[in-house]
């Protein structure tokens, strides 16, 4: 469809090639070029996402029983090149360089230094890292930690670590005296965890991989699957050639959701054919999906009125509303009252575009629901999913094979650790099972997510910051505020596989722990560990690496923290973390006395393939909220950003690149959008650009339009005309952080709202430090 301002023969950069291809062979190729591996990746990526095998560390897509020959994608390829890179971080090149200077370097040439070889300690003497034992680390960690309040501490967990280095984090967490558990769920789809479990009592999608051999439509909303999960497109070409029709929202023209060209099939890639992957494409206006989803809730009821009038048979079904739902005629009447006028201008779309999207689900008779952050990061993501459950409720779409809602998560087990308890909030945890457990009163009182733990640690009542992986000062909002402040901390310490820019930003007392990657063979007293991870559709799966460690230096991330563990807590006999460290069986019997319900035999079913289902009380239809139904909820609000339309305002929408995953920059390629080169992109539709005054290749920056007083400015960005909703711009995340207030998010749940943020554009900016 063309959009406001843009014709659909308008000459701006895009990718003629489909998704998959020759295109996605020669990226892998090129990374493989660049990072050098040794010939043994080529058994990992045979080994990949396999039982038995080794479970890729990028998305969290779920891994089928029966896999394909290779079951990998684009980006889970680089990210195991990555890992297994050539390249070598040594002691050598922290005494060539100083942190201030590093400082300066972009988060791609800090990566590409290569594998970390040795634990470093921070001198702040010489403004160096410096080599240390793990001895040293875990004595002066311990001493630091026993010497402040336990309140005052932050352990933070990317969601890349596995369930058995989780639970111990967690535990080490309750025992020393804390429920600070901030996580990268935090960050992007905490709006899911609150917003889901409000309306159905369940926090998590409710999909498996059978359900998409069955659906007869897919409806996704703000996702870029050709980029962040490309496996995702396997069961989305299949679906299409049986016949299931997908729909598709979002003020991005993905190029993953238009056509697909799949790499494993010889036809297609020696015939060119191509797949096209969505019936309809809908550039929605960001932030303008509450507004979308009731026009298509509008269409719904109008037709089940017209078929029953006419027919006496049902578009909707009366039965499951009576039986499981709540709050159906309040939805219903305010849905009704909502007009097409305000629905159009806020989505961006017609009543006609709204009608063909709902005629696809009314015929459908098993839909299923898809989202991704262009849904959650808004200030009222949590109103966005709520209306989205609205939509399926209404034909009894969760609870029946080839139905239900199903997020696509971000990091490979960020879902998992919420599972074994990484959770900032007590209730969600079993603290009395593990008070009997483990011979203590875990502490009762809620703990820090990473909005509160940021504004905690400016307002410096947070003195210590632990980050079991991750980029954390690089992926949260307000970036130059919280490097300033994140020095006043008395102790900072990041567990990590490469050098990133949060290692840069340090303590007083400041450690960088090197640890195994999850490619690596992680040899302990008992023998190789096993670990495992949980995927976005609930499969728990066994990883077994077998790679050389970078460096024999390296300690596995269970040991890490359990090191940590040992020299900050006192003798506990029911806590036994050299006996665990030795055999991650144990872990895994302890996680299953926790859990017993979702982990009853966890050792037995660890390489079960396909994955051992944990359950969802919510895909049975049983409904885990106060009133024990599902409910239906009025829509409160038309849009989901936070501020109102002004002269000169544009909507920001943060994105990543093809050659990215979350804050990893494996190149300057942004293959399947058309950008090359560079990040340094300001995207704007051409009528935009024009009535700005402004030219393309004009170099401008942005500022923030939040209103609050505060001066934030990202300069440098070359303005490009591009597809997108006319009041829309998009840059890369994380480059964009600066922009967003940290008081910017999810009403609900706190999630920043980096999909809508309010900027202005400016053409002589100050320099930006």
């Amino acid at each position: 469809m063309s959009i406001d301002g843009l014709s659909d023969d308008e000459n701006t950069p895009h990718y003629d090639a489909p998704a998959g291809g020759w295109g996605s062979v020669g990226s892998m190729a090129r990374i493989m070029g660049e990072e050098r591996p040794s010939p043994a990746v080529l058994d990992t990526l045979r080994r990949q996402n396999k039982s038995g095998g080794f479970m890729c560390v990028s998305c969290a897509w779920g891994k089928p029983a029966k896999p394909h020959t290779f079951e990998f994608c684009e980006n889970g390829a680089k990210a195991t090149i990555w890992e297994l890179t050539s390249r070598r971080c040594t002691p050598d090149f922290f005494a060539q360089h100083s942190v201030s200077a590093l400082k300066g370097w972009k988060d791609y040439d800090l990566e590409q230094q290569g594998r970390l070889t040795h634990p470093m300690r921070y001198d702040r003497a010489t403004d160096r890292y410096v080599p240390c034992s793990w001895g040293e680390a875990f004595t002066a960690i311990g001493t630091e930690l026993r010497a402040m309040n336990p309140e005052q501490a932050v352990f933070y967990a990317s969601g890349r670590a596995s369930l058995e280095t989780s639970y111990l984090y967690a535990l080490f967490a309750r025992l020393y005296g804390h429920n600070n558990l901030p996580d990268s769920s935090n960050m992007c789809h905490e709006t899911t965890s609150v917003g889901l479990k409000k309306v159905i009592g369940s926090p998590v999608g409710t999909c498996v991989l059978d359900d998409f051999d069955s659906c007869d439509a897919i409806f996704f909303f703000g996702q870029n699957t050709g980029s962040n999960s490309p496996r995702l497109l396997h069961p989305l070409q299949q679906a299409v050639k049986r016949g299931a029709k997908i729909v598709t929202f979002n003020p991005v023209r993905e190029k993953g959701l238009e056509t697909f060209r799949n790499p494993q099939s010889p036809l297609e890639m020696l015939t060119g054919k191509d797949t096209q992957i969505s019936t309809l494409y809908f550039q929605v206006k960001a932030g303008g999906d509450i507004a979308a989803i009731t026009g298509l809730i509008k269409h719904v009821l109008a037709a089940e009125d017209a078929r029953w009038s006419s027919q006496k048979r049902h578009v909707i079904d009366p039965d499951f509303i009576a039986q499981h739902t709540v709050g159906f005629d309040e939805m219903k009447a305010r849905v009704e009252a909502v007009g097409w006028d305000e629905i159009e201008r806020e989505s961006g779309l017609t009543r006609e575009d709204l009608k063909q999207a709902a005629d696809i689900y009314i015929e459908a008779d098993r839909s299923i629901a898809m989202y991704g952050m262009g849904l959650t990061q808004h200030v009222r993501g949590s109103e966005t999913l709520a209306a989205l459950v609205n939509l399926w409720l209404l034909k009894g779409n969760i609870g029946r094979d080839g139905t239900g809602v199903s997020p696509v998560r971000g990091h490979s087990n960020v879902q998992g650790q919420r599972t074994v308890g990484i959770s900032e909030k007590p209730e969600l945890v079993p603290l009395d099972r593990l008070a009997e457990q483990f011979g203590f009163e875990p502490p009762r009182k809620e703990g820090l997510n990473t909005v509160r733990a940021c504004e905690k640690i400016l307002s410096g009542e947070v003195k210590a910051f632990i980050g079991l992986g991750g980029n954390f000062v690089r992926a949260i909002p307000e970036r130059d505020r919280m490097e300033a402040a994140w020095s006043r901390m008395r102790l900072t310490v990041q567990i990590a596989t490469k050098l990133n820019r949060s290692h840069l930003i340090n303590g007083e007392v400041a450690f960088l722990l090197p640890c195994l990657g999850r490619s690596e063979e992680d040899l302990q007293e008992s023998g190789a560990q096993a670990v495992t991870m949980e995927d976005s559709l609930s499969c728990i799966h066994g990883s077994l690496g077998n790679n050389t460690p970078a460096s024999p230096d390296l300690k596995s991330e269970v040991a890490i923290v359990a090191g940590m563990a040992k020299a900050t807590l006192p003798p506990n006999p029911k806590v036994k973390w050299d006996e665990w460290v030795a055999d991650y069986r144990r872990i895994r019997a302890l996680i299953e006395e926790t859990y017993p319900d979702q982990f009853h035999r966890f050792n037995e079913r660890v390489f079960t393939p396909g994955g051992f289902y944990r359950g969802n009380p919510a895909r049975e239809r049983i409904w885990k909220t106060p009133s024990g139904k599902a409910h239906f909820t009025p829509p409160g609000h038309l849009r989901a950003i936070g501020f109102e339309d002004a002269p000169g305002r544009f909507r920001l929408i943060t994105m990543r690149s093809n050659d990215q995953f979350n804050t990893t920059i494996y190149g300057y390629s942004d293959r399947l959008r058309g950008i090359e080169g560079t990040r340094d992109v300001l995207l704007m539709n051409p009528a935009d650009i024009a009535a700005a005054g402004l030219w393309e290749g004009q170099v401008v920056g942005l500022a923030g339009d939040a209103g609050d007083g505060v001066d934030r400015r990202v300069n440098g960005l070359t303005v490009t005309p591009f597809r997108l909703p006319r009041g829309c711009v998009g840059s890369y995340y994380p480059e964009m952080n600066p922009l967003i207030p940290l008081w910017y998010h999810d009403e609900a749940s706190e999630t920043p709202a980096a999909k809508g943020v309010p900027v202005r554009i400016v053409t002589d900016p100050p320099a930006h430090p």
